[in-house]
């Protein structure tokens, strides 16, 4: 026997047909001789639709309050996905991810799981139900509920896979495994039978949404076999796991990209020891994380430099910059937006030279300028303007000798939580 832990996104149980279909393939698992237990998203657009109504109420709701509300989707999803799999003929008990034993650390948003007490839970399995669990949640030892933040239920998924010792873990979505890229942007991508955590984790990263890089971190940390399935077919997915076999002649194992990218420009700096600890500094106190940083040759004492954020921290990181001026001179600060960055990565790129100035090559062939780069020892990022993002990612992806002859499936609306 063995114990399998099934996360089903938002869009796998969306409707009450898709809900029927996600029950029916839990009690085939447990029929086959193993513990099920199940984390799921809110259905469809439930979190969005009560985003809004809050915003009509409050555009500016408590960070606590607003988590109070957000729970409320999955615990709608465990209650009818429950309520389905008894009618089906099977036992199911659902709990909430504090009522799971999921305690976190006291931040309302975005906490992160500090420690987990699965015991109801292995006493609903050794009763013979299935165990359906919300994810995204938790809450503090204070008995505070909390929010994990974006791809929570991924995340919740691999932890309690790694509480419970599961022997897999294995997520669900509208796609049947882990491609070369968007299948939605190049239709004939490679499927992957395997990928390593670090080549999975930089492209979680870097702007691929099938899994989230917290859950592949912590899959990482305590070595949990994922795989990424289908929950519209039957068809193998991929795993993801230590050491992925690398496929003869394939340098890149895939390519990602990020669509909400800004660039900020700090001109006219005093260059002075202390300066980016200053700039960087201020800009972490307030939660705006920065990815590449370029900085420009010194004239006259003076220096330039550049960096990207999310394009939703842009103005108030302006705003951070501007209220530094006593402690960073500078003469100006300007940005650009509608930028992407585009990303090639394999672990076979720390061994084969001449992989990023094929990259630069495909990417100016296309009579696309690169406005930043930055590189690690298996990937390679290029910040370029969003128009040609779909024309370079074909590029790249026919470029590195990824395209395949097959069309790559995609069953349902896109499934990012």
């Amino acid at each position: 026997m063995s114990l399998i832990v099934m996360k089903f996104g938002g869009s796998s149980v969306g409707t009450p047909e898709r809900m029927q279909r996600v029950a029916k393939r839990i009690i085939d698992r447990q029929q086959e001789g193993n513990d099920i237990v199940v984390v799921v998203s809110a259905m469809g657009d439930t979190t969005d639709d009560l985003i809004d109504q809050s915003k009509q109420l409050n555009p500016n709701p408590p960070a606590r309050e607003m988590d109070m509300l957000l729970t409320v989707g999955e615990q709608i999803s465990i209650a009818l996905l429950s309520m389905t799999v008894h009618q089906l003929g099977a036992k199911a008990v659902s709990f909430t991810g504090w009522q799971a034993g999921i305690r976190t650390e006291a931040v309302h948003g975005k906490a992160k799981m500090t420690n987990i007490h699965p015991e109801r839970v292995f006493k609903a399995l050794e009763q013979g139900s299935v165990a359906i669990i919300a994810g995204f949640q938790g809450m503090t030892e204070d008995g505070e509920i909390t929010t994990l933040g974006r791809g929570g239920s991924d995340t919740t998924a691999v932890a309690m896979a790694a509480a419970m010792n599961a022997d897999v873990c294995e997520i669900y979505t509208d796609v049947d495994g882990i491609y070369s890229t968007d299948p939605r942007v190049v239709k004939n991508a490679r499927k992957l039978d395997e990928i390593s955590y670090d080549e999975m984790l930089e492209l979680a990263n870097l702007g691929a949404a099938v899994l989230h890089p917290r859950a592949v971190e912590y899959a990482k940390h305590n070595n949990v076999k994922l795989v990424v399935r289908s929950s519209f077919t039957q068809n193998e997915g991929t795993s993801v796991k230590e050491e992925a076999v690398m496929e003869q002649g394939v340098v890149v194992r895939g390519i990602a990209f990020d669509k909400n990218v800004a660039r900020i420009s700090i001109l006219g700096v005093e260059d002075v020891p202390g300066v980016l600890a200053n700039v960087f500094g201020a800009l972490a106190a307030n939660g705006i994380d920065v990815d590449i940083i370029v900085q420009s040759g010194v004239q006259d004492g003076k220096a330039d430099f550049s960096f990207t954020v999310s394009g939703d921290d842009k103005d108030k990181a302006i705003s951070v910059i501007e209220g530094i001026r006593g402690k960073v001179p500078f003469r100006e600060t300007t940005s650009e937006s509608d930028l992407v960055k585009v990303s090639i990565v394999g672990a076979g790129m720390v061994s084969n030279p001449g992989v990023a100035a094929k990259m630069f090559a495909s990417i100016s062939s296309l009579g696309v300028s690169i406005k930043m780069v930055s590189t690690s020892e298996i990937k390679c990022s290029c910040v370029i303007s969003a128009e040609p993002l779909s024309d370079v990612v074909r590029a790249l992806h026919t470029a590195y000798g990824l395209d395949t002859a097959e069309q790559a499936f995609v069953g349902g609306p896109q499934d990012r939580r």
